[in-house]
């Protein structure tokens, strides 16, 4: 192989073959604590923030809370920003950038660190509510790539907004409280089960089958209507107008979804671990937005996190990070930090851009070997994963990053003392997944896929490591403030 005359290997330097291992002795002293101390934080997050609009809000509030600024008004107004101001940008009250203007000149690039708030779920459908037999029911469709199965005979919560037919905003939050109801999606009992159990895992429940079971009292008879025989159905209208003050044709101008109930929780004996829902891929872009708004001081580069919406669907649409948004959002900063706009500048800002893709990867899991290559392959609690490349077969739908901005991520994490690991998702013949890199790759922002290592990706309840878990807040606030 040959070797530019100048690459030298350094004099008496030892071989040390690298190796995935777990990181918990490579902690500083007294850091076990710091990551305790985010750990509680990051649950506390998940708990409460179980769709992207609870998300974008809780980030909203923190940001405001710190001062920062509306960048669309600042855009608009004679006061220009300076080094070290923050400010935000929202779409739709689902996708947000929360920045920090850096010291150098947009033109040289930003710092980014990007993930998507939303996560697999059941929405309601238009005209969701229906009564069959004695039951109550709400037809739901299915978000993002789930398991069917996996959703039957477990508590659930609905979140979401209405809006009324005068346009008012009702806001809906049921099944966490500890006195609320919750809802369920029935399953045959085992000893009936003959035709299911002969069928594939998705035949046997299909998408048509996840009806969410939420009534069964009839209408008392005050209210009683005779001639509606869904006498069930009738109570459900009646205490949805008394409670939220909304009739059933408000559904058609309402988001609702159906998620887990319940909070999430410190997972084994030795409480190394997180068991929650929605950590695909919260957990990345809680970490992001922490690692800028806990920054101090003044960026050299202009810093910001990313958290957009529709990724588990394509990343299409007005809150996808197929969208806009960003390249409008570069715009609007450009506009709010120079008295002159020029369209040649924001090119140039994204062209320079680093960002790291913050999405979550796969883990080793002892009861599915196979699926992973074995080297290749990421383990709990084994630090941030960094993926050069996703995709699926041949590297379809990847970004792959370049071998010049592999070794400058790794640099920063070194000299940041952050426990990394290299990985790959899934071995090639087997399948493969998509992050929101791609996207960002097309408007010329070099860029590397990097998150957190989880088991059972996409199921109701996900597993991640709590070392993992503080490694990306680490490694994404080392990245800002350093590439």
């Amino acid at each position: 192989m040959a070797t530019s005359p100048k690459a030298k290997a350094p004099k008496n330097s030892p071989i040390r073959p690298w190796k995935r291992e777990p990181g918990w002795d490579k902690l500083a002293p007294g850091e076990e604590k710091r990551l305790e101390e985010y750990c509680a934080d990051y649950i506390d997050f998940i708990s409460d923030t179980k769709t992207e609009r609870r998300v974008h809000d809780h980030l909203l509030a923190l940001a405001k809370k710190q001062g920062f600024q509306d960048l669309d008004q600042v855009a608009r107004g004679k006061t220009l920003l300076k080094p070290g101001d923050g400010v935000y940008r929202s779409m739709d009250g689902k996708t947000l950038l929360l920045a920090r203007v850096g010291k150098a000149p947009l033109e040289e690039g930003l710092n980014l660190v990007g993930g998507h708030a939303d996560c697999p779920r059941l929405d309601l459908k238009p005209c969701p509510l229906y009564q069959d037999e004695e039951l109550v029911l709400l037809d739901t469709h299915y978000y993002g790539g789930i398991k069917h199965y996996q959703w039957l005979a477990m508590p659930l919560a609905i979140y979401g907004v209405i809006i009324r037919r005068d346009g008012t905003k009702v806001e809906v939050a049921i099944g966490d409280g500890p006195k609320d109801p919750v809802f369920c999606i029935t399953d045959i009992l085992p000893h009936l089960d003959v035709d299911q159990s002969k069928q594939t895992m998705r035949e046997g429940v299909r998408g048509e089958k996840l009806n969410v079971v939420c009534g069964s009292r009839p209408v008392s008879k005050e209210k009683e209507d005779k001639e509606i025989p869904q006498k069930a159905k009738l109570n459900i209208l009646h205490l949805l107008r008394e409670t939220y003050g909304i009739e059933e044709e408000d559904f058609a101008s309402a988001e609702l979804e159906v998620v887990p109930a319940g909070r999430a929780r410190e997972l084994g004996f030795d409480r190394s671990m997180v068991l929650g829902y929605g950590q695909d891929d919260r957990v990345c872009s809680y970490a992001a937005a922490r690692a800028v708004l806990d920054f101090q001081g003044i960026p050299q580069r202009t810093m910001g996190a990313l958290v957009v919406d529709k990724e588990e669907i394509g990343s299409y649409g007005r809150t996808g990070m197929d969208s806009t948004f960003l390249p409008n959002s570069v715009a609007e900063l450009v506009a709010a930090t120079q008295k002159n706009y020029s369209d040649l500048v924001v090119r140039r800002a994204l062209e320079h851009t680093r960002m790291l893709s913050a999405d979550v990867g796969t883990l080793a899991d002892p009861d599915y070997k196979g699926a992973n290559s074995d080297g290749n392959m990421g383990r709990l609690n084994c630090g941030l994963q960094i993926n050069k490349y996703d995709g699926h077969g041949g590297k379809g739908g990847a970004s792959d990053a370049s071998a010049e901005f592999m070794a400058h991520v790794r640099k920063v994490f070194n000299d940041g003392k952050v426990v990394w690991q290299l990985c790959e998702l899934g071995r090639p013949d087997v399948g493969g997944g998509g992050t929101i890199a791609l996207y960002m790759a097309r408007l010329g922002i070099e860029v590397v896929d990097c998150g957190v290592g989880l088991l059972c990706m996409h199921a109701p309840w996900e597993i991640a490591g709590k070392l993992d878990i503080y490694m990306a807040y680490k490694g994404y606030a080392a990245f800002l403030a350093n590439a």
